[in-house]
């Protein structure tokens, strides 16, 4: 089912911003890191309000963004993971990274997230 049919034309075009958002925060976070600790306090506060911005807007129009990062991952995780063809059927794997999150609403699944999955050390 296609996210137009699940939310308005409205809610899609503000998911599709919030998404290119959350795509920017990423490597803006990124970017942080590798600034000098003095520095980069500034802009850590600064980065927190815009996250905030991201959830606060899209909470107002019933949606949420979801991050899977640090979940075993398991058939019907609303995920679907980028490299799943490295791994056996009995590998018990862990999502290390979402490359899209999963969006939410009131109604349940508006549209998939993506991952990237590592085998966990048994």
């Amino acid at each position: 089912m296609d996210s137009r049919e699940i939310i308005s034309q409205r809610e899609a075009s503000l998911l599709e911003l919030a998404l290119e958002s959350w795509r920017f925060q990423r490597l803006f976070g990124r970017a942080l890191a590798k600034l000098d600790p003095l520095e980069a306090a500034r802009f850590t506060n600064q980065h927190r309000y815009f996250v905030g911005k991201i959830e606060s807007c899209l909470a107002d129009a019933g949606m949420r963004f979801v991050s899977h990062e640090g979940q075993i991952f398991e058939t019907g995780t609303a995920a679907t993971p980028l490299n799943i063809d490295d791994f056996e059927a009995e590998d018990v794997v862990v999502v290390v990274e979402t490359i899209e999150p999963t969006v939410m609403n009131t109604s349940g699944l508006v549209r998939m997230g993506s991952v990237m999955l590592r085998k966990v050390n048994s």
